[in-house]
């Protein structure tokens, strides 16, 4: 099954134990792929105990991106965590890893 990576790339940042991360879509018909991969149950379910609080999704349909919020996710927050490298950089990166569902009538892989 393709990756979300195969459909986007990522933009993240975190603030105390927030993260959010920008998913752009890499072609125009790619966009139905992320709208249809991300959300927030599926985002949780990635991540599992590492995201506590809400996850939030935001469509951006102006410019084929989906804002993704996660709370709580950072074990404390980036400066107070014992996790390695759990900042909103490597979660970004790893929502990619998440199993892209195909809308009907979806786009191939790049």
């Amino acid at each position: 099954m393709p990756l979300l990576r195969d459909f986007a790339y990522v933009r993240s940042g975190d603030k105390g134990d927030v993260v959010s991360v920008g998913v752009i879509a890499r072609r125009p018909q790619d966009y139905p792929v992320l709208l249809a991969s991300l959300t927030p149950e599926r985002v949780k379910a990635l991540f599992g105990d590492w995201v506590q609080g809400a996850v939030e999704i935001y469509p951006m349909d102006n410019i084929e991106a989906v804002v993704v919020i996660m709370r709580g996710a950072l074990g404390g927050g980036a400066t107070r965590t014992l996790r390695l490298d759990q900042t909103g950089k490597a979660m970004g990166n790893g929502l990619l890893r998440l199993e892209a569902v195909m809308p009907s009538g979806g786009s191939e892989a790049a």
